[in-house]
């Protein structure tokens, strides 16, 4: 259960999954589009679909939406890319930010 403290509280959903080598670079550039709409929605900070610099079959993904809200209104118009692409969850999570500061703070 969502409680209004989450509700309105700021997001990230940070992690990475694995999809066959041969076709990670086609997979991360299938999402390019969804990704420039993403970036101008309104409550997003940014989102990012990458290539991993190291692991020849990993993706990495970062969002940072303003609430709860704005990520599940993004969700409902996103309209992700669909491919044959098979992908193995990795380890991509859910996160609630209570407070946010400078990285040296």
């Amino acid at each position: 259960m969502v409680t209004d403290t989450e509700e309105n509280a700021m997001l990230i959903i940070a992690g990475w999954a694995r999809v066959p080598a041969e076709r990670r670079d086609e997979y991360v550039a299938a999402h390019q589009e969804m990704v420039g709409r993403a970036r101008v929605a309104e409550g997003c900070h940014d989102l990012a679909i990458t290539a991993d610099p190291l692991e020849d079959d990993r993706v990495n993904v970062y969002e940072r939406w303003e609430s709860e809200e704005t990520l599940t209104a993004w969700r409902a118009v996103a309209n992700a890319p669909r491919l044959d692409v098979p992908i193995e969850a990795g380890d991509i999570a859910k996160y609630t930010i209570e407070s946010v500061r400078g990285p040296f703070d």
